[in-house]
C-alpha cells in the first residue's frame, strides 16, 4: 500500500543505533545490559513481522471482541443522537413551548458535542493511546455528545491498527454499522418509550445501556495504537537496563512531552487546512451528514401529520433509511476487500493505492440526489406511505457509500495518524449535521418538500464529480509536498 505518510519517515536518522526488532527482547536485554558501556543508541522494534505483540497479529477472536464492543460503544454514541426526535413534541408540551428552531435544536446540539470533541480527544489517543478515553460519557446532552463522539472518531484509526488494508473493508463496515444504525433505531425506540412511559424515560434507557457498556469496556478493551505498544516494550526494556536513556522506541522523535502534545492537538487543523484530500472529502460528507439529520427532523411531522401515524409508529419510518443502510454496508463490505486484493494482484509490486477505495463512492454519490427527488415529491402529493420510505432507502444506500469509503479512504492514506484524519471528517460533518438541520422547517415551510428536497438534490449532484476527480488526481495531491503537512 502506498500512502502519503510513511511512519518510518517520521524517524530521526541516527547514524549509530541498534535495532532491537528481528531478535527476542530477553536477548537484547540481556546483551544491552551487559554491554551498556559500549552499546551505541537502541531503538525498539517489534520482533519480528510476526511479532504477537503487535496489535495487528493478535488473533482474530480477540480483534473481533474489540470491534464488536468499539462498535457497540459507536452504535450508542450515535443511537443517542436521534432517540430524542420523537419525544421533543412532549418535551414542547411539557415547557409550553412552540419555538420549530428550539425544537430541531434540542436534537441537533447533541452533534454540537461532535464538533468539539474530536479536535481534542481524537490527538489525545495518537498521543496516549485509544484506551483511556473511549468510556467517558455524561447525561448532558451537549457533554453526552463531547464524549459519544469518542468511538466514532477513533474507531477507524483502532481498525487501521488491526487489520491490513486488503482486510480492512470488512471490519469498516461492520464498524460503520454504528454510526448509520444508530441513528435509525434510536427514534423508533425514542417513540415507543415517550409515547408510553415518558421522554424522560429515554435518557434513562441511554443511562442503563452507558453503565453496562462502561463495564465491558474495562474488562475487555485493549490498547491497540501501534506506537503506544511500542513505547510501552521499550520502557519495559528500560525497567531492565543499567543505562535506560539510550533505549527508545522507534517512533520517539526526541521531543518532549509537552511538545508531542501540542503538536497531536494542532494536527487535525493542520489536515484540514494543509491537506485538499481531507478539506475536500470533509465538505462532501458534510454536507451528505447534514442532509441525513435534516431527514430525520421531518420523518415525525410527515408522517404523523401525513399519515396518520402516531409518535411510536413513525418512528418506524426511519427504518426506511435504515434498511438503505445495511444494503449499502453489505455491498460495499463485500465489494471494497474483494476489489483492493485484485487491484493489488494486478499492481507488479503487489501494493494497492488508497484511491481503490473510492468507486464505491463515485456510484453511491448519484443516489443521494434520487432518493431526496423521490422522498420530496412522494410526500407533496401524498403517495402510499411506502412510496417516500423506499425513496429513503435509496439516500441510506448513497450515505453509507460516502461514509464507509472515505472513512477506508482516509484510513489508508494516513497511516498511524487515521485517527486526526477521520477526526477532521467528523468535526466538520457534525458541523453541518448540527446547524443545516435548524434551517429545514424554513426551507421546507416555503418551499414545501417537493421543491425543498428538490435543491437539496441540486447542491448534492453538483458534488458528484468529486470521488471521480480524486480517482484520477489523488494520488498526485497525496505526493506533493506542498500538501503534506509536518505532523
Amino acid at each position: 500500500m502506498s500512502t502519503s505518510l510513511d511512519p518510518e519517515s517520521i524517524l530521526p536518522t541516527v547514524a549509530q543505533e541498534k535495532m532491537i526488532s528481528d531478535i527476542p527482547v530477553e536477548s537484547a536485554v540481556a546483551s544491552f545490559v551487559s554491554n551498556n558501556e559500549t552499546l551505541p543508541s537502541v531503538v525498539v522494534d517489534w520482533d519480528g513481522q510476526h511479532d504477537p505483540e503487535n496489535s495487528i497479529n493478535w488473533p482474530s477472536r480477540g480483534k473481533g471482541g474489540i470491534i464488536t464492543l468499539v462498535s457497540a460503544l459507536t452504535f450508542l454514541g450515535a443511537m443517542a443522537s436521534t432517540i430524542f426526535a420523537p419525544g421533543v413534541p412532549f418535551l414542547m408540551k411539557d415547557f409550553n413551548s412552540n419555538n420549530n428552531q428550539l425544537a430541531s435544536f434540542t436534537v441537533s446540539v447533541y452533534v454540537v458535542g461532535f464538533c468539539i470533541g474530536p479536535l481534542i480527544l481524537s490527538p489525545l489517543s495518537e498521543h496516549y493511546g485509544l484506551l483511556p478515553y473511549i468510556t467517558d460519557r455524561t447525561l448532558f446532552r451537549f457533554l453526552q455528545g463531547l464524549a459519544g463522539c469518542l468511538p466514532i472518531t477513533l474507531g477507524g484509526g483502532t481498525i487501521a491498527d488491526m487489520y491490513p488494508p486488503e482486510r480492512r473493508g470488512t471490519a469498516m463496515a461492520i464498524w460503520t454499522l454504528g454510526p448509520l444504525l444508530g441513528p435509525v433505531i434510536g427514534p423508533v425506540i425514542g417513540g415507543f418509550l415517550a409515547e408510553s412511559v415518558g421522554w424522560r424515560w429515554i435518557f434513562w434507557l441511554v443511562t442503563i445501556i452507558t453503565a453496562v457498556l462502561s463495564i465491558a469496556t474495562f474488562i475487555f478493551l485493549r490498547e491497540t495504537y501501534v506506537p503506544t505498544l511500542l513505547e510501552r516494550k521499550a520502557e519495559s526494556i528500560r525497567k531492565l537496563s543499567q543505562n535506560p536513556t539510550r533505549i527508545r522506541c522507534k517512533y520517539d522523535r526526541g521531543q518532549t512531552g509537552n511538545e508531542l502534545l501540542i503538536a497531536a492537538i494542532v494536527r487535525p487543523s493542520k489536515l484540514l487546512t494543509r491537506s485538499p484530500i481531507v478539506f475536500i472529502l470533509a465538505i462532501y460528507v458534510g454536507l451528505v451528514y447534514a442532509y441525513m439529520y435534516l431527514l430525520y427532523t421531518t420523518f415525525t411531522p410527515v408522517f404523523t401529520s401525513q399519515y396518520g401515524f402516531t409518535t411510536g409508529t413513525a418512528g418506524l419510518s426511519f427504518l426506511g433509511l435504515g434498511i438503505g443502510f445495511v444494503l449499502g454496508q453489505v455491498l460495499v463490505g463485500i465489494f471494497a476487500d474483494r476489489y483492493l486484493r485484485a487491484k493489488a494482484k494486478q499492481s507488479t509490486d503487489g501494493k494497492t493505492q488508497p484511491e481503490h477505495r473510492l468507486p464505491p463512492l463515485a456510484v453511491g454519490a448519484f443516489f443521494i440526489p434520487v432518493g431526496l427527488i423521490w422522498y420530496g415529491w412522494s410526500t407533496h402529493y401524498r403517495a402510499p406511505w411506502i412510496v417516500p420510505i423506499l425513496g429513503i432507502g435509496f439516500v441510506g444506500i448513497g450515505c453509507v457509500c460516502a461514509f464507509l469509503s472515505s472513512q477506508m479512504y482516509l484510513v489508508d492514506s494516513f497511516g498511524i495518524y487515521a485517527a486526526s484524519a477521520t477526526a477532521t471528517n467528523t468535526v466538520v460533518r457534525s458541523l453541518f449535521g448540527a446547524t443545516v438541520p435548524l434551517a429545514g422547517s424554513s426551507l421546507y415551510g416555503k418551499l414545501g418538500y417537493g421543491w425543498g428536497n428538490t435543491i437539496l438534490a441540486f447542491v448534492a449532484l453538483a458534488f458528484c464529480p468529486v470521488p471521480f476527480l480524486l480517482m484520477k488526481y489523488g494520488k498526485k495531491i497525496r505526493m506533493d509536498t506542498r500538501f503534506q503537512p509536518k505532523l
